[in-house]
């Protein structure tokens, strides 16, 4: 979560301002999916074996 929250902030100080919620967005939400990719496809932590 720290880490995400980091990552938005960086990417969101180059821009400066924001005309509207829609371009935060615009630049937000591409960034949690590629956080959210890469979770899913990493490693595994857990492995559940039987």
């Amino acid at each position: 979560m720290e880490r995400t929250n980091k990552e938005v902030k960086r990417r969101t100080k180059v821009v400066g301002a924001f005309p509207n919620d829609e371009s935060v967005l615009r630049l937000v939400v591409p960034i949690l999916i590629d956080i959210n990719e890469e979770w899913i496809t990493g490693n595994k932590y857990l492995i559940m074996e039987q």
